[in-house]
């Protein structure tokens, strides 16, 4: 067994082993502690230098960019620098090449106002000489003619005013002459005045309407079996269908125009639907006659409203709608009645008459030839009877009905204006057949006159023989020459020719020089 002392002793010695070993486990840690720090201290210092070589790097980079900028941006300063130099030397070349310009102008001004003082020096000289002059034959007039100046003008003036006087005395005469001269001049410059208003196109028709067929075989079919398709056809539109060897045609012939259409169009319907029967003619005509009839109405419509009339009942619109069917010597009857109402009203307000019922009774003037297949008498008579039957005032009627002399005298002045205009219409060149050969006839008188003249080259008839152009020859024919030419020309249209309006004569002459630069 240990003892107390022995006790104390081992633990002594165990408190100085553990002490010692605590020491030596103390300084191993610090050891390691050391190490590990110095190792920790190596590596920051590696990163330090590699982040300064990179920052050192990154430097050297943007001081040679920076070079660079600073170079480029000095070359961009050098060239914009030597071409501001560039153009301030132009400018200044420019504003020398000015000042030596202004320079020269200045001095030639100089010169010029120098010779300009020179020759007002001179003229005022002269001016002197010459009142000078003025003043020493003034008194040697008034020494000759023992007058003084206020006596001889006054008896120059007393003079002047006679002549004047007897002048103004023999022109007064002369235009009163010529007045009465001018008159028949006058009435055919209004006339010409109404026809150059009024500009309307007629249409030709015929008293025949020609229908083309698909082919051959659709004439038998338009025949029908024993004919009775025809004859169906014939009796519902009053119209005789001619069927002969014209290849793929087939002629509508009646002298009722209106009848004639409802037969065409009924017709072509029918070759269009192909169904050709009695029972199916029927209905198609019954149709057509419905489309003709809006066809008239709007025709008489619009006619009413082309000549500005207004007022009219609606069937009286209606019969002069059947108009536009109707011809004459190849002119529309209703284009030819607008026409005349235009032409009435033109030349009715010229004149000062009713210009109300001028135009209305030249639109009604041709109404009788609408319905003359169903009335027997003159259209004229006819044409009466129906406006007094719609209530139109007697001066109209009176007007419509002496549109032609052979039913009544025209009494007043607006059938007169009628008849003329109606007259005008049919007469003028181009509206109906008959006039075309006269027209040219016409034309061809003019330029036969102009160029049976002595020094006329070429001649031409221009504008409907309203005006003739004449080209002489500049050798032959000075310039007062040929204004006489021009008068001559025109003495002898007036005597040798008849015509409505006047004629302008019109002499060209044209002198050409030519040279050549070498």
């Amino acid at each position: 067994m240990f003892n107390t002392s022995t006790m104390i002793l081992f633990a002594f010695i165990l408190l100085i082993g553990a002490s010692l070993a605590l020491a030596a486990g103390y300084l191993y840690g610090r050891t390691q502690n050391k190490a590990r720090f110095e190792q920790e201290l190596r590596s920051e210092k590696e990163a330090s230098e590699r982040r300064l070589l990179e920052v050192q790097t990154l430097q050297r980079e943007a001081l040679r960019e920076a070079r660079d900028e600073a170079a480029q941006f000095r070359a961009t300063i050098e060239r914009e620098n030597t071409e501001r130099r560039a153009e301030i030397m132009r400018q200044e070349r420019r504003i020398q090449q000015k000042e030596e310009t202004l320079e020269r102008k200045i001095e030639t001004l100089e010169q010029r106002e120098r010779r300009l003082n020179h020759k007002e020096r001179a003229l005022e000289q002269t001016r002197e000489e010459l009142e000078a002059l003025k003043r020493q034959q003034q008194s040697e007039l008034e020494r000759i003619a023992q007058l003084t100046e206020e006596q001889a003008r006054e008896l120059l003036l007393n003079r002047i005013e006679t002549q004047v006087r007897t002048e103004a005395a023999q022109r007064v005469r002369m235009i009163e002459e010529e007045a009465r001269e001018q008159a028949e001049t006058r009435a055919r410059e209004i006339i010409t005045l109404a026809i150059q208003r009024c500009a309307s196109d007629q249409v030709a028709e015929a008293v025949v309407s020609v229908v083309q067929l698909p082919n051959e075989e659709m004439k038998g079919r338009i025949i029908g079996r024993e004919g009775r398709n025809i004859r169906a056809l014939e009796a519902a539109t009053g119209v005789d269908l001619i069927i002969d060897d014209t290849p793929e045609a087939v002629v509508l012939s009646g002298f009722d125009p209106v009848r004639r259409e409802v037969a065409r169009i009924a017709l072509n319907k029918l070759i269009l639907d192909g169904r050709i029967h009695p029972s199916r003619i029927e209905e198609v005509v019954a149709k057509a006659r419905q489309e003709v009839e809006l066809v008239v109405r709007d025709a008489g419509e619009r006619a009413a409203l082309e000549a500005s009339v207004h007022g009219l009942q609606p069937e009286l619109l209606k019969i002069l709608g059947r108009l536009h069917f109707r011809t004459s010597y190849g002119q529309n009857v209703l284009a030819h009645s607008v026409e005349v109402s235009i032409l009435a009203a033109t030349m009715a307000h010229e004149l000062g008459a009713d210009v109300n019922v001028c135009k209305t009774a030249a639109l009604l003037h041709d109404l009788g030839k609408a319905i003359d297949q169903e009335v027997e008498g003159p259209h004229a008579i006819v044409g009466g009877e129906i406006a007094r039957r719609f209530g139109k005032s007697p001066k109209i009627i009176h007007a419509m009905v002496a549109h032609h002399a052979t039913e009544s005298e025209p009494q007043t002045l607006e059938a007169a204006i009628v008849q003329a205009a109606d007259a005008i219409s049919a007469a003028r060149p181009g509206a109906r057949r008959e006039t075309i050969d006269l027209y040219i006839k016409r034309l061809e008188a003019l330029e036969n006159i102009a160029n049976s003249f002595t020094g006329v080259e070429k001649s031409f008839a221009i504008q409907a023989g309203r005006e003739v152009r004449i080209i002489v020859k500049p050798e032959e024919i000075d310039e007062f020459a040929a204004s006489r030419l021009a008068s001559e020309i025109a003495h002898k249209i007036e005597d040798n020719l008849d015509y409505p309006g006047q004629i302008k004569v019109c002499v060209v002459r044209e002198t050409r020089t030519i040279d050549y630069a070498r």
